[in-house]
């Protein structure tokens, strides 16, 4: 018998019971997802998945697997960004997968007039088991959803398996403000403002608390660039964006 507990938010639950869970969460706040960051980042997310994308540096011909990416938002960015490439240079198009565990992310992410003109699929996948073969893609993503998944050490194996070698992952994740006064100033806002934004905007205010209580459970930067390196990547490194209200992590498998 497992008795393995894990965090959901401030709360202490049986391991097995997070995926289904975090599915819950996710089912009820699809519909509002680019809603739910806006008010979790003040709108400044569409800023980081930019600054995400450059890092990444997409190439013309590349294939980007993004995890957890229901609403396409960095798949997108990606194709668009080598294309510009692609443009001056020749070469084929990029390209990119979108898997998420949850189908109502997909299905929400799916926007005919976004997607026209791009080598764009999505896979409803788990992180901890990605459905494609070794060596297989350019780049990973994942934004916002790392926290979320149940064995991290698994999803970032399975991340750094399916890189071909020099591929690079990218890791963009809420954290932990490093300065004592803009810790309290977002925790205050975090807490006080956002469940309740919720609740008026998308009519759930419990999904919202769990999200924020998810990002205080999750690893601090230098402890999860530890997680990352243990998975086997290379030439680790991490940004806080926003005074660390978010940090993007990244690697190379080499």
């Amino acid at each position: 018998m497992n008795d393995k507990t894990i965090d959901f938010g401030y709360d202490d639950i049986p391991e097995g019971q997070k995926q289904s869970k975090v599915r819950e969460v996710f089912d009820s706040v699809a519909g509002n997802y680019d809603l739910m960051n806006d008010a979790m980042s003040l709108g400044i997310h569409r800023v980081w998945k930019d600054m995400t994308i450059t890092k990444v540096n997409p190439q013309p011909g590349e294939l980007l697997i993004d995890v957890a990416g229901g609403t396409g938002d960095l798949s997108r960015r990606f194709i668009k960004k080598a294309d510009i490439k692609r443009r001056r240079r020749g070469g084929e198009p990029a390209r990119a997968i979108v898997v998420d565990i949850n189908a109502e992310m997909l299905l929400a992410g799916f926007d005919e007039k976004k997607d026209a003109g791009l080598d764009l699929k999505r896979v409803c996948g788990n992180a901890e088991a990605l459905p494609f073969p070794d060596n297989y893609c350019d780049a990973v993503t994942i934004a916002f959803g790392i926290r979320n998944v149940t064995h991290r050490d698994k999803a970032l194996s399975e991340f750094h398996r399916v890189l071909k070698p020099g591929g690079r992952l990218a890791i963009l994740e809420f954290s932990t403000p490093p300065e004592a006064f803009l810790r309290k100033i977002y925790d205050s806002y975090s807490f006080g403002v956002i469940p309740k934004l919720g609740e008026w905007l998308a009519g759930d205010g419990d999904s919202y608390q769990y999200l924020i209580e998810s990002i205080r459970r999750f690893p601090r930067q230098e402890p999860f660039a530890d997680m990352v390196k243990d998975a086997g990547f290379k030439r680790v490194s991490w940004q806080d964006y926003s005074g660390g209200i978010a940090c993007l992590h990244f690697g190379w498998k080499v």
